[in-house]
């Protein structure tokens, strides 16, 4: 970040982005503090070990005592907020979105690698910025979750080196509903795959599609556009005479072809082509074809990087070592009797493809997916008919609390007996409860009565009002 010594002040700090970036300010040497709702660990715990000020709250008159250079409004602040209205009414504090402050103080002047994508961001971003230190390079990053390798979501890393970040397409902040990655100069832009999603900021599929070609339409033409060539979606963006192009897919046209996929209760096996000649065969313990695709085009984003002329130089025998990202398809438990995984999904699409994995994965186990309807769109009607088909591939279904159901109209919101009545035709047992709590309770039951051996799986971007946790606990003391 340039002009070090600022006095930087984040409204959400300990959001992941958010606390991430924060850490990116202070390591860059700039005063950091910033204020949150509820100031709670993990990432409350690692600001304050790096030296940042932490406040409960939002408070106009501390805030104008505080005299921060910079004021960093997180996109879950909205009109109505104490903090935002002072600023908006004195003016006398500058102030920013997050994605701005990465577009001004750290992306820029360096080859920005922008991971887009309805799924698999924050795996493929961590994996690009793991192959780019695996083969001794000093990479920037910032990644959206808490991954394990590398050991940190955030670096600033070497500005001769490239800066690896998370393409959200989200908006940026109540005063500026452009997708975040918009922000985010890419070099290499990798278009992952498209689906509709976030109901509450695109119309429909061709919104999405329409910002996805904005990202891609400021790639200069000395960069890349990396593509699946699998997506229909994506291929309907056009051609992006601009710039260059690559693919990856399973089809024979594409730049990178992923042939011999496996997937056994071993792990997974996969070989990637370029340009029709062997570049490397795979072993490694990430599930599923969407982690394959995920290690493919980060496999070619970072070669491009590094290596433009032959990107097969990049070095890919670490992929064995990679143990993935927290949340995404996380093993909490694993006994022969009872295996519990937790999984971040929330689109129809990711619940149905981990399903499937999980299946080749734990063959002869009773699999039990829990579900909690909590993103924006989850909760409501708009993907509906797609979370019970996805569903419908699990052995037995529980269906938490509409999260904030309240506030959505009853025509509007998720159908939770709708969907348990189309599982019961098709054979899938399937729970409810009033309260996440009481659904707890049943699984509990369900699962100590169970005679063959259980795999549970819990999908849910939220906390899930810790029912994870205690089912986990209580397992262990089973």
């Amino acid at each position: 970040m340039n002009t070090p010594g600022m006095r930087i002040y984040f409204m959400g700090i300990c959001g992941t982005a958010m606390g991430n970036a924060a850490l990116l300010a202070r390591a860059a040497g700039h005063e950091v503090l910033g204020a949150d709702a509820g100031v709670y660990p993990p990432m409350s715990t690692v600001l304050a070990a790096a030296g940042i000020t932490l406040h409960e709250g939002y408070d106009p008159v501390r805030l104008e005592k505080l005299k921060p250079d910079l004021v960093v409004i997180g996109n879950a602040m909205s009109r109505g907020n104490p903090e935002v209205e002072w600023l908006l009414d004195t003016r006398a504090i500058a102030f920013t979105s997050l994605p701005a402050l990465l577009a001004d103080f750290v992306l820029k002047g360096r080859k920005n690698i922008v991971i887009a994508g309805t799924h698999g961001k924050t795996t493929t971003t961590a994996l690009t910025a793991f192959l780019l230190r695996e083969n001794g390079r000093d990479p920037g990053y910032l990644i959206g979750g808490v991954p394990q390798d590398p050991p940190t979501g955030n670096h600033l890393g070497k500005t001769a080196d490239p800066f690896v970040i998370e393409g959200d397409e989200y908006d940026s902040a109540f005063f500026d509903k452009r997708s975040k990655f918009i922000h985010y100069a890419p070099h290499i832009a990798v278009l992952n795959n498209l689906e509709f999603d976030h109901a509450d900021i695109f119309r429909d599929l061709a919104d999405v599609q329409r910002t996805f070609l904005h990202l891609a339409r400021i790639v200069p033409r000395n960069g890349w556009v990396v593509l699946n060539g699998d997506d229909d979606n994506l291929r309907a963006l056009g051609a992006f005479a601009w710039t260059r192009v690559v693919t990856v897919g399973t089809g024979e046209g594409s730049n990178v072809r992923i042939t011999n996929i496996a997937e056994s209760p071993a792990g997974v096996s996969f070989k990637l082509l370029w340009q029709g000649k062997v570049w490397a065969e795979v072993k490694w313990s990430q599930p599923g074809l969407f982690n394959v695709r995920n290690a493919a085009v980060a496999a070619l984003a970072a070669g491009l990087a590094l290596y433009p002329d032959d990107p097969t130089k990049l070095k890919l025998e670490a992929l064995t070592r990679f143990r993935g990202v927290k949340r995404r398809q996380e093993l909490l438990v694993d006994t022969p009797r009872l295996k519990v995984i937790e999984d971040f999904g929330h689109h129809p699409t990711a619940l149905a493809e981990t399903i499937q994995s999980l299946r080749n994965r734990h063959p002869g186990t009773v699999l039990s997916a829990v579900f909690e309807p909590r993103s924006n769109t989850a909760r409501t009607k708009v993907l509906q008919a797609g979370f019970t088909r996805a569903l419908g591939l699990a052995d037995e279904v529980y269906i938490g609390a509409v999260s904030r159901a309240e506030k959505l109209k009853e025509t509007d919101r998720f159908d939770v007996e709708a969907v348990l009545q189309h599982l019961e035709l098709q054979g899938v047992h399937a729970y409810t409860a009033e309260t996440n709590t009481a659904l707890l309770e049943k699984l509990v039951a369900n699962t100590k009565a169970a005679e063959k051996p259980q795999l549970v799986v819990f999908f849910t971007n939220g906390s899930f009002d810790g029912i994870i946790g205690k089912f986990v606990a209580g397992s262990a003391k089973a």
